[in-house]
């Protein structure tokens, strides 16, 4: 089971899929959720290559013409449907790509997979077209869909389907495997603390050159957002919007910064702390803050989510969340 051991923690997940495929008891639909960046793909090709792989022993084994076919992207079983539209799943998409191939018989494998990345994008009408496909399936025929939110889907897919979900993996584990990477051992400790068990986020920021410098420009301002002038601080976040492609990580680190605060007033226990090198600010910030300030807080950071994802103009929703986090503070 190399493939599905290669998965780090996750072990209600790993054990399902082994029970099934040693008892050949394997379901014609899955949705596999979790937010992005927890290996929902990662599970998807794990179980598709060891049900693919022709090896008589352990598998997946590696090196059968199954596995080397499927490692190089081109085992014809194993399909990955496209969508054309970049914000939704359509119907058309769903009919051709997944439907009426599905009604080609496999062309070596006891299986054709469909591993279907953003499915929550599927439209009403895309889910529906699928339905009599999930009802009544080509004996050979599996759909893995893998999607943010499952609860996204129709009941009448999410009851013909197992659902599994990923989960963030603990703080030392994903230390051990950002070391395994190579990642430079200094950025390791911000990594685990932003990414919070996301090893795709981990990966994502060890590889960018603006990480460092963007978190500090943000705990800079969050230190400083009571005492500096309003002009000062509109020019923070002037500076801020060179990051715009990194604009919903930033939010996220302005989060777990108010949810530090909150958590500390309600405990006074440091250990407890993501940011816990900043022990001093966050103690002078939960003797300022109220706990209805503190909540107010982390609902505007939610409305700005909406108000970003709504193209509503960047600088001007940082503005009025900065604006909210003053006024929570005691400042005009």
């Amino acid at each position: 089971m190399a493939g599905l051991e290669s998965i780090l923690e996750n072990e209600e997940v790993k054990e399902y899929f082994r029970r099934a495929l040693e008892s050949g008891r394997i379901s014609h639909c899955y949705i596999i959720g979790g937010e992005d960046g927890l290996g929902k793909m990662t599970l998807a090709k794990a179980a598709a290559q060891t049900l693919i792989c022709e090896a008589p022993g352990e598998k997946p084994c590696g090196s059968c013409p199954a596995c080397t076919r499927f490692l190089a992207g081109s085992h014809p079983d194993v399909l990955y449907p496209k969508h054309a539209k970049p914000t939704v799943f359509g119907v058309d998409d769903v009919r051709d790509g997944i439907v009426r191939d599905m009604l080609i018989k496999p062309y070596s494998s006891p299986y054709k997979i469909y591993i279907v990345d953003e499915a929550e994008k599927l439209s009403v009408q895309a889910q529906n077209a699928l339905l009599k496909t999930i009802e009544e399936p080509p004996a050979y025929g599996i759909l893995m869909l893998l999607a943010t939110n499952p609860a996204a889907f129709l009941e009448t897919i999410r009851s013909r389907s197992v659902i599994l979900t990923m989960k963030p993996v603990s703080n030392p584990v994903l230390e051990r495997y950002l070391k395994e990477q190579g990642i430079d051992e200094q950025k390791i400790p911000s990594l685990v603390r932003f990414s919070q068990g996301n090893i795709g986020k981990a990966l994502k920021l060890a590889q960018s050159e603006r990480f460092s410098e963007m978190t500090g420009r943000i705990m800079e301002l969050l230190k400083r957002s009571d005492s500096m002038s309003f002009g000062s601080l509109l020019e923070g976040i002037g500076e801020l919007e060179e990051y715009k492609l990194e604009i919903m990580d930033i939010l996220s680190f302005i989060r777990m910064w108010y949810r530090d605060i909150l958590l500390f007033k309600a405990t006074s226990d440091p250990n407890l702390l993501i940011f816990g090198d900043e022990f001093s600010s966050i103690r002078k910030f939960s003797q300022k803050y109220s706990y209805n300030g503190i909540e107010h807080i982390l609902k505007e950071i939610d409305v700005t989510e909406r108000r970003l994802d709504a193209n509503v103009n960047y600088s001007l929703s940082l503005e009025l969340l900065w604006i909210a986090i003053r006024e929570a503070a005691g400042v005009h």
